[in-house]
């Protein structure tokens, strides 16, 4: 029985981790997981500090993912404070949220394709997803963080040109997604690879707590959040869900949610269309403690906010799917035959390590006690 560690660089992470494989000869029968790479302390540097920075900061927990956890964290807000948000914001919100669950699953699926060597297919999802990030840039001005959500609304409405412009890219952005299945679905070389790979069944996943499209490959359909989310409810939205649990089901899952975001985005336009009004209001922030959930791109996201009157942060936790999803991964390896195969399987379940590593915990190596830091 030997070790390979795997990171915490490698040319197929997106973000540092080391991973110690456990193998006999080429079989992976094991693996332990090291963090500690990327930590911020993003939950610690909101404490005592006005809501309005702590949008910012929420912003900036995850590079990929950066506008669902604004909107998070002012839904968060919202609960706790009794606000009503006017309907063009509600539909904005869905908007910018489904447009950024696209870019993230082509970023993921694209990933995916370079673990298993099929860089042709990954460069392609790459360039598909430019067009994505345009519109995103068209209404709030910037790619990534956009500064587009505040409590009680968004900050601007978008005009007819950018409204036009969303319905005309959703047409041609469908066409190309069928593509991308076409070629996924009769790949030789991607079937090979993913099939009956890194296999994860329901009872592991309920064990695990496993969320996002890494729970709904293995037969969950209602872990999908956006299920009970308000907004959602209105548009009639339902989830997309497998069951072999495998490395091509989690693939398949992220592309068919695409094609499920842009049926989305078409339904909240009309939406948009349909109502009046402005796209923010005065809001009046009361003290108070809750707790909040959304769906993002990887899986369950939630927020628990307590705060004063008029807006100061007393203590925020935040937890992302990674952490989860990370503990269903040990479960995957057993049906990793190959070490390339296990790499390949930690990246099926697109792992976001800076929005996991938020707390530092201290060990004493003498006496092995453990304690988290609080100063």
């Amino acid at each position: 029985m030997n070790v390979i560690p795997v990171g915490p660089i490698n040319p197929i992470f997106k973000e540092p981790i080391r991973i110690k494989l456990i193998v006999e000869g080429e079989i992976v029968i094991g693996a332990e997981i090291e963090m500690g790479y990327v930590h911020r302390g993003i939950e610690r540097i909101m404490e005592g500090k006005h809501y309005l920075k702590g949008i910012h900061l929420a912003e900036r927990v995850c590079g990929i993912c950066s506008y669902i956890h604004t909107q998070t964290f002012v839904e968060c807000i919202e609960k706790v404070s009794n606000i009503e948000v006017p309907d063009k914001a509600k539909y904005l919100r869905i908007i910018a949220t489904e447009l950024e669950r696209i870019h993230s699953h082509l970023i993921a699926v694209a990933v995916y394709g370079m673990a298993i060597e099929h860089e042709t297919f990954g460069i392609w999802c790459l360039n598909i997803r430019e067009k994505v990030m345009d519109l995103l840039e068209t209404i709030a001005g910037n790619r990534i963080n956009m500064g587009f959500n505040v409590v009680g609304g968004v900050r601007q409405d978008i005009t007819r040109e950018i409204l036009e412009s969303i319905y005309n890219t959703l047409d041609t952005l469908e066409e190309d997604v069928e593509d991308i299945l076409e070629i996924f679905r009769k790949g030789p070389l991607i079937s090979l690879r993913s099939k009956g790979i890194g296999v994860i069944g329901y009872k592991e996943v309920m064990k695990t707590r496993a969320v996002g499209p890494v729970a709904r490959a293995s037969a969950l359909p209602e872990s999908d959040w956006r299920l009970r989310h308000p907004t959602y409810k209105e548009l009639g939205f339902k989830p997309v869900w497998a069951e072999e649990g495998d490395n091509y089901a989690r693939t398949l899952v992220r592309l068919k949610e695409i094609l499920t975001s842009i049926e989305l985005l078409r339904r909240a336009l009309e939406f948009y269309e349909e109502s009046t009004g402005m796209v923010r209001k005065k809001v009046d922030i009361k003290g108070g403690s809750g707790e909040w959930r959304n769906e993002a791109h990887r899986g369950e996201v939630t927020y628990k906010i307590s705060i004063t009157d008029g807006g100061i942060i007393k203590r925020i936790l935040i937890r992302t799917p990674t952490v989860m999803n990370l503990s269903a991964y040990k479960y995957m390896l057993k049906t990793c035959p190959t070490v390339s195969d296990a790499v390949a399987t930690y990246i099926s379940i697109d792992p976001c390590i800076s929005c996991t590593e938020r707390s530092i915990y201290l060990v004493d190596r003498r006496t092995g006690d453990v304690k988290p830091y609080s100063k």
